[in-house]
């Protein structure tokens, strides 16, 4: 038998009693409802009180980072390629719904999240098995694009729940078909019609499916924050967003905007995601806004015969994580994907975690490409390089959950 209950976050009530705006009561609200993440599971931060005014006046190379570059270059990616992202919701609430234990060794919750935005309520599910009887190490927030975890969980090697709780990690599987369905006429059907009234068109420089997606990791995080979460063991500071292929690329634009995801896990992301734009390899913007054009807004599809002019490329996106751990994954014949391209932008990246005093990419060179089906670690980035095709498999896991991810 299950237990139900719901809770409620009214971000318009706390507005207007704090007198703040609707997104920092949004902000106050997640604080308000948070317990204390345990200190060694954020990034760290190596400053000191000359550090902290040098950032402050961005005089230092981290506070022209945090100050001005990194700011600036969200902006272009929002402007660029990804869209403007939903704004706060006006109202959150949380129906809870307690699964029992799993064959597979989990303890279950069902999540259904419901938003209200000005133009109406839109509803998605969150699932989270943690692992019973056991003290959580972590949790992998999976953007489920393929809706392949339900009430009873997982068995396949996309989301194998047993090989995870069994590691003493929990997962949480946001159901991303529920969010925006993958679909181009019926994208719009999920959380962008709660802010945006289907009949009225919709922005060109307004997001898409993989904002989306991305937006709705954000409040799936909301939850693990929650005490219904940490009741079951969830550490909110211990949380990796994951995702695989265009998951892997909503998994990016959510770690890049919302800096308390300590990991951000991209598994085969391809373009949009992980690997430049114009590799001359794998799937070209043009070939991927055309397959795809309800997954990014119109503005990025005006850079297919040009990608030389974009501003941004995705090297920069993987920087924005620091100096929360980056985790990049790539398949030897992930043709599509471009593991070359993917490989060159992880390193790239590095240079942002290097400002924090937290060099190397784990591999002992730039070269391509390292040898394969072995993790490599650095203190703040990781990478494995699989032998075979596109696909988010137990090998992958296996290096997820042995990476020690959490630790700097």
């Amino acid at each position: 038998m299950t237990r139900r209950r719901r809770t409620a976050v009214c971000v318009v009530a706390l507005a207007a009693t704090l007198g703040l705006s609707t997104g920092e009561a949004a902000a106050a609200a997640t604080v308000m409802r948070t317990k204390s993440a345990a200190a060694a599971a954020a990034p760290p931060e190596h400053r000191n009180a000359d550090q902290d005014e040098a950032r402050n006046e961005g005089g230092s190379p981290v506070g022209r980072w945090e100050t001005q570059q990194r700011p600036q270059l969200l902006q272009a990616f929002r402007e660029h390629v990804y869209g403007r992202p939903l704004p706060h919701p006006d109202a959150v609430t949380y129906d809870v719904t307690d699964l029992g234990a799993t064959g597979d060794g989990a303890a279950g919750q069902k999540v259904v999240i419901a938003v209200t935005g000005p133009a109406g309520t839109a509803r998605f599910t969150l699932r989270l098995f943690t692992p019973a009887g056991r003290e959580v190490r972590g949790t992998f927030l999976l953007i489920d694009h393929r809706s392949a975890v339900d009430d009873t969980g997982s068995t396949s090697d996309y989301a194998p729940i047993s090989q995870i709780v069994g590691a003493g990690y929990a997962l949480a599987a946001l159901d991303a078909g529920e969010v925006a369905p993958d679909d181009p006429g019926r994208f719009r059907d999920g959380v962008i019609g709660a802010f945006h009234h289907p009949d009225a068109e919709l922005p060109d420089n307004a997001g898409r499916t993989i904002a989306a997606w991305a937006w709705a990791a954000s409040r799936a995080l909301d939850y693990l924050h929650t005490d219904d979460a940490t009741a079951v063991g969830v550490d909110p500071g211990r949380v990796a967003v994951i995702g695989h292929s265009r998951g892997g690329k909503a998994a990016l634009w959510a770690g890049a905007q919302d800096t308390r995801f300590p990991v951000v896990v991209s598994n085969n992301s391809g373009a949009g995601g992980a690997k430049p734009a114009d590799t001359g390899r794998g799937e070209s913007l043009d070939a991927l806004t055309s397959a795809f054009p309800h997954w990014f807004p119109p503005v990025y599809r005006a850079y297919a015969d040009r990608t030389d002019t974009l501003p941004i490329d995705q090297d920069q996106l993987l920087s924005l994580v620091a100096p929360g751990r980056l985790v990049v994954a790539s398949a030897t014949d992930d043709a599509t994907a471009d593991p070359q391209g993917e490989h060159a932008a992880y390193t790239a990246a590095e240079r942002a975690w290097a400002l924090y005093q937290l060099p190397g990419t784990g591999l002992p060179n730039t070269a391509w490409p390292p040898a394969t089906d072995r993790p490599y670690r650095g203190p703040g980035m990781s990478y494995h390089l699989r032998t075979g095709s596109h696909g988010l498999t137990t090998d992958d896991w296996r290096f997820y959950l042995d990476g020690d991810l959490f630790r700097w």
